[in-house]
């Protein structure tokens, strides 16, 4: 599985970070990818699951 985290964005006063995801379906084995906006210090608990 692979994974990165690709931007830092700001809005206002808050910083936020997106993250990509790649995730292999169980189902049909294709991969699927899986992008949330989010703190920069919950990226590596995203990432982990």
């Amino acid at each position: 599985m692979a994974k990165k985290s690709v931007a830092s964005l700001q809005t206002g006063s808050k910083r936020l970070t997106k993250a990509i995801k790649m995730v292999k379906s169980p189902k049909t084995g294709a991969y699927t990818f899986v992008e949330r906006i989010m703190n920069p210090e919950d990226v590596n608990d995203f990432l982990k699951k």
